[in-house]
């Protein structure tokens, strides 16, 4: 799925990864473009699915998750029509991806205490093989994914 995006678009893009609350004016104002041709790019990026969504990034602790980690699950690929289903019922399961390697799937998850996570791990293991790491801190938080822009000059 390529689009081709200007460096107007690009620059949107950046702007609203930072903050995706940032208000047309102001983006208007860094593209010199009016508001209304800044929402209607912006329109068209969301018709085409170069923007997805909007999420606010909200630290987990407020609401009491201490601990996150990452688990690793061994799913055959005849279960993966039954796991599907099941894990996106999860709240706790912040992002779930199918990988490549000895693991077919890899999670992000947040629960309250460890013995919550236990409980998990087990439930999981009906599915296959697990391997977890709980993560003691994060030096980089989700960020937006890195824009490049046309280096060629007019």
């Amino acid at each position: 799925m390529k689009h081709i995006l200007d460096d107007t678009d690009k620059k949107i893009i950046e702007l609203l990864q930072q903050n995706g609350r940032t208000p047309l004016k102001r983006i208007a104002d860094e593209v010199f473009l009016s508001p209304p041709t800044v929402s209607a790019r912006i329109d068209r990026l969301e018709k085409d699915g170069v923007i997805i969504g909007y999420f606010a990034n909200i630290n987990p602790e407020a609401f009491d998750y201490h601990i996150k980690a990452f688990i690793n699950l061994e799913v055959e690929p005849i279960r993966k029509k039954e796991f599907y289903p099941y894990i996106e019922k999860i709240p706790n399961v912040i992002e779930c991806n199918c990988v490549t390697g000895d693991y077919s799937m890899l999670m992000e998850v947040v629960f309250h205490t460890t013995a919550e996570l236990d409980q998990f791990i087990g439930q999981l293991q009906h599915f296959g093989r697990t391997k977890t790491q709980i993560v003691f801190s994060t030096s980089v938080n989700h960020r937006g994914i890195p824009i490049e822009h046309d280096t060629a000059e007019a």
